[in-house]
Order: structure tokens, then C-alpha cells, then sequence
């Protein structure tokens, strides 16, 4: 678990270096991702997850996230992929790399299960 409190921390930092507009850039990405994974319930939880990060500029946990399936994982993946890459704001693009790096963490203890 040492790598995951790492990435943790590494979303602790992403999340307070958000500017107003990056809050706002974050807020409105996480809605295309949720319709463009169909509204699915888990996404959906856990793109309200990542809102309440960015607008609170905190990443305390409120209550434990269910555990994603691998399909959901690989459309989290994949959107959060092409955020990083694409977004020309600095801080939304390292945001979402540190969101990758927690959903790789997923990812990897979902597979030793």
C-alpha cells in the first residue's frame, strides 16, 4: 500500500494546485466522461468523487468507494489518458496523471484478488 499513499499524496498536491479555472476545466471534463461512459452508476460516483476533490481542493475521503470492475477501470483509463494528454491546461493534465496513477493502483490490486 506504500504505492498508493504515495499517489495519495501525489492527488493531494495535483488537487490543491488547481487553479479556479482548472476547478472548473475538472468539473466540466468529469461530465463528458460520465456521458460518454453512458452514465454508468460507478462511474458516475466516482466522477462526483473527483469533483468534490477538485472543488473542495481536498482529497479526504467522505465514504469508501465501491471497487470499479475491470470495464469500468478501462473507461476511467482511457478518458483520464486522453485528458493528460490533450489538455492544454498544465495543472487539469497533471491532475488527471494523478488520477491515472491511482487508477493503476486499482488496477494492480484488482488483479492480485
Amino acid at each position: 500500500m506504500q504505492g498508493a499513499d504515495h499517489h495519495s499524496a501525489y492527488l493531494a498536491q495535483a488537487v490543491a494546485a488547481l487553479t479556479a479555472e482548472g476547478r472548473a476545466r475538472v468539473d466540466e471534463l468529469l461530465d463528458q466522461l460520465v456521458g460518454s461512459a453512458g452514465g454508468h452508476p460507478s462511474v458516475v460516483r466516482f466522477a462526483e468523487a473527483r469533483k468534490a476533490e477538485a472543488d473542495t481542493s481536498s482529497v479526504e475521503p467522505t465514504d469508501p468507494e465501491p471497487p470499479l470492475a475491470k470495464r469500468e477501470l478501462e473507461v476511467l483509463t482511457v478518458g483520464f489518458m486522453t485528458i493528460r494528454d490533450d489538455e492544454p491546461l498544465d495543472d487539469v493534465a497533471n491532475w488527471a496523471n494523478a488520477v491515472l496513477a491511482l487508477l493503476k493502483d486499482e488496477r494492480a490490486s484488482d488483479s492480485v484478488h
